[in-house]
C-alpha cells in the first residue's frame, strides 16, 4: 500500500516515514503543499497525511484542490489546533479524519488502517485471509497450515496487496507503484526479485503453490 506524507517539519516527516516503512508501505513525501498537490494529482495513493501548516499552499486549500479534481484519496489531517472549529473546518472541506500534534505512531497507523477500511468497503481491515493463508496486519503475523512465516516489511508488502487483490493479476507497474515509492527505476528487476523471495517463503514448503506468474501480464495469488 503506498502513503503520501505531506509535512514541512523534516523531522516529524521523517518520524511518520520511516514508521510506515516500518509497517510495509511505501512512502512518499513533500515539504511543501505545491510540491505535495503535485504528488497527488500524477500518482495513485491509497491514504494521505498532510498538515495544515504548509509553505506556498497550505493543507487546507491543497485537501481543496484535490476534491475539486475528483482525487478521493482518505486524508488524515496533521494539526497543532485542538479547537473543536478547526476540526470541523478540516472535515468540512474533505479530510477523512484529524489527528492533533503531538500524537503516538500507533494511533496514526491504526487511523491509517480505519481510512483505508472505509474506503474499500472491507469489514475488517486488520485482517487478511485467502485460502490456507492469513495475514494479520497489526501484529505483523503470516500464517499459513498454522505454520509462521517471517517476512520483511517489502515481502510483508507485497503480499498484503496481492492478498486484497486475490484472484487478481497484478502487472509489476502496479506492483512497483504499490510497493516501492516513485524514486524506484521501473526498468529495474526489483519485482522479479521480490516475487521470488516472497514465493520461496510462502510456497516452497507447500504442496499447493498461491503465487502464480502469468506470462507477459504479471502475478496472481490464489488458491491453485
Amino acid at each position: 500500500m503506498r502513503i503520501l506524507v505531506i509535512e514541512d517539519d523534516k523531522k516529524i516527516a521523517s518520524f511518520i516515514a520511516n514508521g510506515l516503512k516500518q509497517a510495509g508501505f511505501a512512502v512518499d513525501a513533500a515539504y511543501n503543499g505545491e510540491e505535495g498537490l503535485n504528488l497527488a494529482l500524477a500518482e495513485p495513493y491509497d491514504a494521505a497525511v498532510i498538515d495544515i501548516m504548509l509553505p506556498i499552499l497550505d493543507g487546507l486549500s491543497l485537501i481543496g484542490e484535490l476534491r475539486s479534481n475528483n482525487i478521493n484519496t482518505p486524508v488524515i489531517i496533521l494539526s497543532a489546533k485542538r479547537s473543536v472549529d478547526d476540526r470541523v473546518r478540516g472535515l468540512e472541506i474533505g479530510g477523512d479524519d484529524y489527528l492533533t500534534k503531538p500524537f503516538s505512531f500507533s494511533e496514526l497507523l491504526a487511523r491509517i488502517y480505519a481510512l483505508m477500511r472505509r474506503s474499500t468497503g472491507a469489514s475488517e481491515s486488520t485482517k487478511l485471509k485467502v485460502g490456507s493463508l492469513s495475514m494479520d496486519l497489526l501484529n505483523r503475523e503470516v500464517i499459513r497450515e498454522d505454520k509462521k512465516i517471517n517476512l520483511q516489511p517489502r515481502e510483508f508488502a507485497l503480499l498484503e496487496y496481492l492478498m486484497r487483490s486475490a484472484d487478481r493479476v497484478l502487472s509489476k507497474t502496479l506492483i512497483m507503484e504499490h510497493v516501492y515509492d516513485y524514486n524506484f527505476d521501473p526498468q529495474t528487476n526489483v519485482v522479479d526479485v521480490l516475487v521470488c523471495r516472497l514465493r520461496n517463503k510462502v510456497d516452497k514448503n507447500f504442496d499447493k503453490k498461491m503465487i502464480h506468474t502469468i506470462r507477459g501480464v504479471g502475478y496472481v495469488l490464489k488458491e491453485s
